[in-house]
């Protein structure tokens, strides 16, 4: 018979709390530096060129799609990890290389996330791996919720879905703006109004292929940052679609729209449900770029030499090298934070995400301007590659939600209290 002892030892074993760790695994850290080395060796090189052309980087989302990095299958292990870290690492890995090629490979992402989070198993087995095409076939997707006059203001979204229950077909009409991979898209996700009354509750997301009579790219924007990564507007023009095509179905919508008629509260409407999913993932790619700057700002210091000796030797570029480090180390303990609630389910009562996305995004541009301020002359042209990261950066303070509105949902969210 087992001791007094022993068995109080074994019991408090059956019930300790796993114990806390940052350590990665080396699966993590193997891919990791699979996705740093694809980025030092491919999208460094061809970072410039792509920037200064502003052109999507095909040969380079190709080359991921035959090494496994883009694609659905790629995908399904990223988002496997069930500590949620998986992803972030690869989004800042992938960005530490360039945030304009980052986001023409990762873009795609959006789309898929919105299917992934709206639609039925049926619709993410048939759409998504349609988002990324095959290695040999490579094809990318769009998500478009933002509007001229819907930017921040998602509630203001004037698309219209309506229902004809004739054919069974939902009738689009309406203009995207700021659409990643807007009309180069083969799949395009659209978040459309089914019921004006409603407002953004009353919001529904589509899909929409390009081969589709009535959908078409409008303007191409010229970007200050993220160059790289096409961007455009999307006209959609009496758009006739399958009613298979909403994502969730027609009865689950109705259901949803009956609840907020009753005045009872529905979940998160469709394009902040998919922001929500994002924003840690987007802190990210914001990371990547920051360390980036970071990184090389450091090896520049150490080796530039002003007054007879290294400028690091000065306090002024010293601390703030020291600054830019803790800064981007507590970014990403956000990120990874946020990332680890996502994925296994636990709700951002404090708005964690939307925290993850500020602090990364505002650390990327003052760290990128660091950067160019301890490089002096040098940080200022296109000769280096700072100058670059610097206006990739910016973005991120502003899409998927500003600095400003995520400030606002935070404050919501520890208040309880309807801010504005």
């Amino acid at each position: 018979m087992a001791s007094t002892a022993e068995t109080t030892q074994d019991t408090a074993e059956t019930t300790a709390e796993p114990q806390f760790s940052l350590a990665l695994t080396q699966e993590q850290k193997d891919l990791r530096d699979w996705v740093h080395g694809f980025s030092e060796g491919v999208v460094r090189p061809a970072a410039h060129e792509w920037d200064e052309r502003e052109e999507t980087p095909w040969p380079v989302i190709q080359e991921a799609a035959k090494i496994g990095l883009y694609g659905f299958e790629s995908l399904q292990q990223f988002a496997a990890d069930p500590s949620g870290l998986t992803m972030p690492i690869v989004q800042e890995e992938l960005f530490w290389g360039d945030a304009g090629i980052g986001m023409a490979i990762m873009g795609t992402g959006l789309a898929a996330a919105a299917i992934a989070g709206q639609g039925s198993w049926e619709q993410v087995m048939e759409w998504i791996p349609q988002c990324y095409g095959t290695a040999d076939d490579v094809k990318v997707a769009a998500f478009c919720a933002s509007e001229p006059n819907a930017g921040s203001d998602v509630s203001n979204i004037r698309t219209t879905a309506k229902y004809d229950a004739g054919s069974d077909t939902w009738v689009l009409n309406g203009q995207k703006a700021w659409a990643t991979n807007g009309g180069i898209a083969d799949v395009h996700v659209v978040i459309a109004q089914t019921d004006k009354e409603l407002g953004s509750r009353g919001h529904a997301a589509f899909i929409v292929p390009i081969a589709t009579e009535g959908i078409e790219q409008g303007t191409k924007v010229k970007k200050h940052g993220l160059r790289a990564s096409h961007t455009a507007d999307v006209h959609l023009d009496d758009c006739r679609i399958p009613g298979a095509y909403l994502l969730g179905g027609k009865e689950k919508l109705d259901e949803r729209l009956a609840r907020v008629r009753e005045g009872k509260k529905g979940k998160s409407q469709a394009a902040m449900q998919t922001f929500e999913a994002t924003r840690p993932v987007v802190g990210a790619q914001a990371l990547g770029i920051a360390r980036a700057a970071y990184e090389y700002s450091l090896d520049y210091a150490k080796e530039r030499e002003q007054f007879g000796k290294k400028i690091i030797e000065n306090q002024a570029i010293a601390f703030a090298l020291a600054n830019m480090k803790m800064e981007i180390d507590a970014a990403r303990l956000l990120v990874w934070r946020a990332s680890w609630m996502a994925r296994n389910g636990l709700p951002f009562e404090n708005a964690e995400g939307s925290m993850s996305k500020l602090k990364a995004g505002e650390v990327a541009v003052w760290a990128t301007e660091r950067a160019i301020q301890i490089m002096g002359g040098n940080g200022y042209t296109r000769e280096f590659p700072v100058e670059r990261w610097h206006r990739d950066s910016k973005i991120y303070t502003i899409f998927e939600g500003t600095s400003e509105m995520q400030q606002l949902v935070i404050a919501r969210a520890i208040s309880g209290m309807r801010i504005s």
